[in-house]
């Protein structure tokens, strides 16, 4: 737990004394929040068109399935950002052979690293809760708050997915700019991949339409807290952190 908690605190430290933990984090906070106001103030003009016609319209509910909708595409863009230097970095600068040869052991290393990114993540997404504690100062029906931990516990689901992929990429490479690419190449595909199977009725496509990784984050997006999707995305994580575990340990085999 020491060695973990010595690698968590160093990679913790590394992010904020670099610009790109507060370029993703600023930019993040700026684009969900001027798309949290247009979207607000989109769905309060159409509520007030409804209410002249009788008709009654959920601004709130609305509000939450669009912003945390958002939110997976945008950690989608933005994960790459997080991981591309975590292993790669190390790998350049000759400080990975430190790490290999030091007492720590490769698993607590992988899981140092892993939390650090994930601990980025959650600090990029937890200020964004503001904007729907603002809202439900003003909601009426009340906000529904079931639906936003559900739609968040979902994010970041999504993103420690995502955040274990993508340091299992950087792993594989010395280059910082060879792992974000290739990271958002296959985020990209992902993200295509689950559009193109939304339009597919083969048994093929519900095959994959139940191995994507977005069409099981729809669900929390709705509300709906399903174990299998809980344990979907854990799996994942941890298939992605296995697979970085042993090409750490391949290395120090090459090393040796």
């Amino acid at each position: 737990m020491k060695g973990i908690l010595a690698i968590y605190r160093r990679e913790i430290g590394s992010y904020f004394v670099s610009p790109i933990a507060y370029i993703v984090i600023g930019f993040f906070l700026l684009a969900t929040g001027v798309f949290f106001y247009f979207n607000l103030s989109g769905m309060i003009r159409n509520a007030t068109m409804m209410a002249a016609q009788g008709r009654e319209m959920d601004v709130a509910t609305t509000v939450i399935r669009n912003f945390v909708g958002l939110a997976a595409t945008f950690t989608l863009f933005l994960a790459p950002m997080l991981t591309m230097g975590v292993y790669a970095e190390e790998r350049k600068r000759g400080t990975m052979e430190m790490l290999m040869t030091s007492p720590i052991s490769e698993f607590q290393i992988v899981m140092g690293k892993f939390l650090a990114s994930l601990t980025l993540y959650l600090l990029m997404l937890a200020p964004t809760l503001i904007y729907h504690a603002i809202v439900s100062l003003y909601s009426d029906p009340a906000m529904p708050w079931r639906l936003v931990w559900a739609g968040y516990l979902g994010v970041a689901l999504l993103g420690s997915s995502l955040v274990a992929i993508g340091s299992f990429i950087s792993s594989l490479t010395e280059s910082q700019i060879v792992a974000g690419i290739v990271t958002f190449v296959v985020f990209l595909m992902l993200w295509v991949l689950d559009i193109g199977i939304n339009v597919s009725s083969s048994t093929f496509g519900e095959v994959v339409k139940y191995l994507s990784i977005l069409q099981h984050y729809e669900e929390f997006a709705q509300g709906v807290i399903d174990t299998t999707s809980i344990v979907y995305y854990v799996s994942l994580t941890a298939l992605a952190l296995f697979l970085t575990l042993r090409n750490l340990d391949s290395m120090r085999w090459r090393r040796a």
